[in-house]
């Protein structure tokens, strides 16, 4: 006979058993008979071996479209079906769930990448990190890394708490132009505290104002880059235009014995510590309600100030991106 009886414990030997189980046991005597309470083995066996599960996590890390799918969100059920297409076993939704969660995988809000970006160039040159910091360590100089964020009189959203079924709305600007420009270097060097020096302007929209900063502008947050940091620097900044310009390149020519300057790859802002400063800057602004430019300049350069008087939340930006200092 198939299946086997629930085994009995032995005279004097107690066992735990929950009500709600009893119930369900007798209700299946009731309906099946004998037959519905036979064990149906153990329910923890996995019914993928270990080489079968890595061979599913790499599949999966390769992610949906290499499967054939249009988007690229991994479901219960499409892995329940490449879970099948590959080794021809039967899962349930309940049962894959349980499966991934088994082995330290999650639902999660994925971040964004570029379709461009070059990952094999990333993880050879570190975003050309790898050679400015074997040329500060040779030079003993600061390593900078610069970028660029603007900020209109709609602040970015944050997470509110509201009544169930009702979304909290946020009151902005629906009317006026004009936006907050702002460049930002954060600097590292081994035994000194890290440091985060900032350009700032406000665009008003007015007629003949630029529209954004000048190569000129690059250029005199350099050179109070240096005088603060007093010493020579490795800048690492991305290809905007602007600091390809060629005015930009004879300036760098000119300041070779104190200025070197690497690239990072195209389309990888998260090797970029600046980045988090922004993510910073946003998140203490969020849900603002500006009345005017004047007061979201504020608001931004205060936030940018607190900053600059924590160093500990400079090292963590870097952390983010995966670099290290040590050389």
């Amino acid at each position: 006979m198939r299946g086997r009886l629930r085994r009995a414990p032995a005279k004097g030997q107690q066992t735990t058993v929950s009500e709600r189980s009893v119930e369900r046991w007798r209700r299946q005597w009731r309906e099946h008979g004998q037959g519905g309470v036979r064990s149906k083995g153990s329910p923890g066996r996995p019914r993928l071996n270990e080489a079968q599960m890595a061979r599913l996590e790499r599949e999966l890390e390769r992610g949906p479209l290499a499967h054939g799918w249009a988007d690229q969100r991994w479901t219960l059920a499409r892995v329940k079906t490449l879970i099948g297409w590959l080794f021809h076993v039967s899962y349930t939704v309940e049962g894959t769930w349980w499966l991934l969660k088994r082995h330290g995988w999650s639902w999660q809000q994925p971040a964004r990448r570029a379709i461009e970006r070059d990952d094999e160039a990333v993880e050879v040159e570190e975003g050309g990190v790898a050679a400015g910091k074997s040329t500060a360590a040779v030079r003993g100089a600061w390593i900078v890394c610069e970028d660029e964020a603007s900020q209109s009189l709609r602040s970015p959203r944050a997470r509110t708490w509201g009544r169930v079924g009702r979304t909290p709305v946020v009151r902005v600007r629906g009317r006026g132009s004009g936006r907050v420009s702002m460049a930002g270097m954060t600097c590292f060097k081994n035994g000194e505290r890290s440091r985060l020096i900032y350009s700032f302007r406000v665009h008003r929209g007015r007629k003949g104002e630029p529209k954004g900063f000048t190569w000129q502008d690059y250029r005199d947050l350099i050179v109070r880059a240096h005088h603060q940091l007093r010493g020579p620097i490795v800048l690492v900044w991305d290809n905007l235009r602007t600091h390809l310009m060629p005015q930009m390149k004879a300036f760098i020519a000119e300041n070779d014995d104190w200025l070197t300057v690497f690239h990072f790859p195209a389309y990888a802002p998260d090797l970029n510590p600046q980045e988090g400063i922004w993510s910073l800057v946003k998140r203490t602004i969020g849900n603002l309600a500006v009345a005017n430019l004047d007061q979201l300049a504020t608001a931004v350069k205060r936030s940018l100030k607190k900053i600059q008087y924590r160093p500990h939340l400079i090292n963590g930006c870097l952390t983010g991106t995966g670099l290290t200092m040590d050389a």
